[in-house]
């Protein structure tokens, strides 16, 4: 047997990180959408007994970005070994990475504090999702 034929494809830099914060993407973004239907749910009885209707906006938003997590994990995952979708990849890591910092400010306008420790939480996974998705597209 020829000792240079490699079947395995090499395995790209970033692969095992976009995987990894992949996997996490679709698991936030699997409780964000369970999270956001109760809270959809819940602020539907609290404008009923005459809160602002600013809830449904910041509950409608919490639900999209879930939504949004969850696709741009499973893209991750499915392209985690693949040079041609580093870009794309990138740019759902950035839109995440956007309705994160969006977030903080919906939570602010709908009368919540700014919490500088959410955001960077909520800033990390999106972040080493888009460092993984850059080392793939460098090769």
């Amino acid at each position: 047997m020829d000792q240079g034929y490699n079947m395995q494809p090499q395995k790209l830099k970033g692969a095992t990180m976009l995987k990894v914060t992949g996997i996490l993407m679709i698991i936030g973004g699997s409780l964000g959408i369970i999270l956001s239907i109760v809270a959809l749910l819940g602020v539907a009885a609290l404008v009923a007994l005459g809160a602002s209707a600013l809830l449904y906006l910041a509950a409608i938003f919490s639900l999209v970005a879930a939504v949004m997590e969850l696709v741009a994990g499973i893209v991750g995952v499915k392209n985690n070994n693949n040079a041609e979708k580093a870009n794309s990849c990138m740019v759902w890591g950035i839109i995440v990475a956007v309705l994160s910092v969006l977030g903080q400010v919906v939570s602010v306008i709908a009368g919540g504090n700014f919490d500088v420790v959410s955001l960077i939480t909520g800033l990390v996974i999106p972040v080493l999702f888009i460092i993984g998705a850059c080392m793939n597209k460098q090769g």
